[in-house]
Formats: C-alpha cells, structure tokens, sequence
C-alpha cells in the first residue's frame, strides 16, 4: 500500500458489473482510499439514473473499507483534483481497448498532469464482460448470475420486466425436441 494516496475509478457503470468489482477489489489492495466515480452520459442512453447507480455500486462494495462511491459531471480530472485522487484507475480487459483507453490517458494527462493514469487488467473471467453486454443478455432473457452483484442482476431485471432466466428459459421436449415451459416441482 502506498502512503496515503488516493484513487479515482470513474465510469458510467450502467451497471455495475463483477469486472468492476474486481477492479475496484484490486485498486482497494494498492491505494490507501478509492473513489467510485459515476459519470452521468447521456450520450450513451443509459438505463439507471446516476443516483440509482450510485446506490447500487453503494450496495455492491459496503463490505470493502475505504471505498467511496461519488457522481461527477465536470471533467474527470476535475473530480480527481476536487476529491485529492493522485491517480485514476482505468480497466483494460483486452487489446481493442488499449487503443481509446492510451488516448484518453494522453489527453486526461494533457489537462492534469499532477493525476497519473494505472492500468488494472480483470481477473480472466471478467476479461469479455461489459455492461452494454449483460444489458443485452438480460433483455434478451440469458442468464447474467455470476456476470454483475446479486443486487445489480435484480434490480438490472426488474429494470427490464425481465424474470429469471431460469422460470422462463424453454427446456426440449421428450423425443420430438418440442420445446415446452418448466413446470414448478411438483405440479403437473
């Protein structure tokens, strides 16, 4: 742990999936404080207002000491600046993001070159995972328990008038391959 140094982790986190969690489980074990910081980006048409995210990433890392979950809506070295983050956490699950996420790094360096920009790889099975995927899967009716928080997958559901998967998903009929709906134990 380095001495007193504090990190920003920014996003949009619409929603909060288990790659940031391990991400910000990982930047908890480097720095003495860590900020979550949920971006508003209404560009992006998300699906949770910020304070509903912010409630949400709240639930997901109240057992985690020392990390904060803040929104922001000011220029992202702004927020560092204000919050005294030395450094900004960014994620990279593969190849294709390096390219947006070194050119972001250059212009946020360009603007504050006081706040330093580290690099967090997920743990392996994280390393596809996105929100604007699990949004798809779960809208779509697939299964996403084990890809966000239990508390993001129900609220991520209801949000989309969704019940689980696991009520819902056809299962193949005998012999003909016919599909027909579970039943619940013991009915007919």
């Amino acid at each position: 742990m380095t001495d007193g140094r504090t990190a920003l982790f920014p996003g949009t986190f619409d929603p909060f999936t288990n790659g940031h969690l391990d991400l910000t489980r990982r930047a908890a074990r480097l720095f003495d404080r860590v900020i979550v910081a949920v971006a508003p980006s209404p560009a992006k048409g998300t699906l949770f207002s910020v304070a509903e995210r912010v409630e949400m990433i709240r639930a997901a890392v109240r057992s985690m000491r020392h990390v904060e979950v803040v929104e922001f809506s000011d220029l992202v070295v702004d927020c560092a600046r204000r919050l005294g983050a030395q450094v900004m956490i960014r994620g990279l699950r593969a190849v294709s993001d390096f390219e947006f996420e070194f050119q972001m790094a250059l212009m946020n360096r360009r603007l504050s070159p006081a706040v330093e920009v580290v690099f967090l790889m997920p743990s392996q099975q994280y390393t596809y995972l996105n929100s604007t995927l699990v949004k798809e899967v779960a809208r779509l009716g697939g299964r996403i328990q084990g890809l966000v928080p239990h508390n993001v997958e129900a609220l991520l559901l209801e949000r989309l008038g969704v019940r689980s998967a696991r009520s819902t998903r056809p299962v193949p009929g005998p012999r003909t391959g016919a599909t027909r709906r579970k039943r619940p134990a013991g009915g007919r």
